[in-house]
């Protein structure tokens, strides 16, 4: 059945509707992903992780982990000794755990519910975080940000991979159709409820992105930060730095 989509932007109560939202499409979200995307979402994912590629990553954050695809390939990219995925939604996190079970891999990526303001890892733990797919859905970004870069050490990157708004002409407007008309319809078809893939591209839409998200960064202490678009500006990889000391 059809439920009620989360408000859009940074409103108060936004947390309990998007752990809704994704407890109802859980069961299909992997396979919405592949299909509304044809795929190149996990090229996106794979461009997010290599941005680490140089970096030494013993223990790395996956927020808003979802059913742990990040964290999964993380294993392959960065090969980190321990990751920790969260996300506010538990049925998420059961088909994450499900995945892991079946790959092997629970007694290295462990799943936790919980959000980006409230990371559950002392101060300074992480070496790295990374989050797809997730600011836009925060409750409150700015706080988010200051909780992941609480977690993460001194000289600690955060990577997020977001999805922006197209600028040139014709992509611009041909995302513009696809995002009203084709995507609802077809996420609504195989999910059963189209108001989660109204919500998609209406909190695009209400999200900062490009050098407004850069200086959400900055607020929070990163530094050394970074805006890469892919695929016509379809979605971007943001990067940011905390100070060495």
């Amino acid at each position: 059945m059809s439920q009620q989509s989360p408000p859009i932007g940074e409103v108060e109560g936004k947390a309990e509707h998007v752990e809704q939202m994704f407890d109802t499409i859980a069961p299909k979200y992997d396979l919405l992903n592949r299909v509304l995307s044809l795929g190149i979402d996990q090229y996106w994912r794979w461009r997010a992780l290599r941005q680490l590629a140089d970096e030494k990553v013993t223990k790395l954050l996956d927020v808003a982990t979802g059913t742990a695809d990040v964290a999964i390939m993380a294993e392959r990219i960065l090969q980190p000794r321990k990751t920790l995925g969260v996300d506010i939604s538990a049925e998420m996190l059961r088909y994450g755990r499900e995945k892991l079970d079946r790959m092997g891999l629970s007694n290295r990526i462990e799943l936790v519910q919980g959000d980006a303001e409230a990371i559950p890892a002392d101060d300074g733990y992480f070496d790295a975080a990374v989050v797809a797919f997730g600011v836009r859905n925060f409750e409150n970004l700015d706080a988010g940000l200051r909780g992941m870069a609480r977690a993460l050490r001194p000289g600690g990157s955060l990577v997020v991979l977001e999805f922006s708004r197209p600028r040139a002409f014709p992509i611009k407007q041909l995302y513009a159709l696809y995002s009203k008309h084709v995507l609802p319809r077809i996420g609504g078809a195989m999910s059963s409820d189209a108001s989660a893939y109204q919500y998609l591209p209406e909190s695009v839409a209400a999200f900062p992105d490009g050098p407004d998200f850069l200086n959400r960064m900055e607020a929070a202490g990163f530094r050394e930060t970074s805006w890469t678009p892919l695929t016509f500006g379809i979605a971007s990889i943001y990067k940011g730095t905390l100070p060495a000391s």
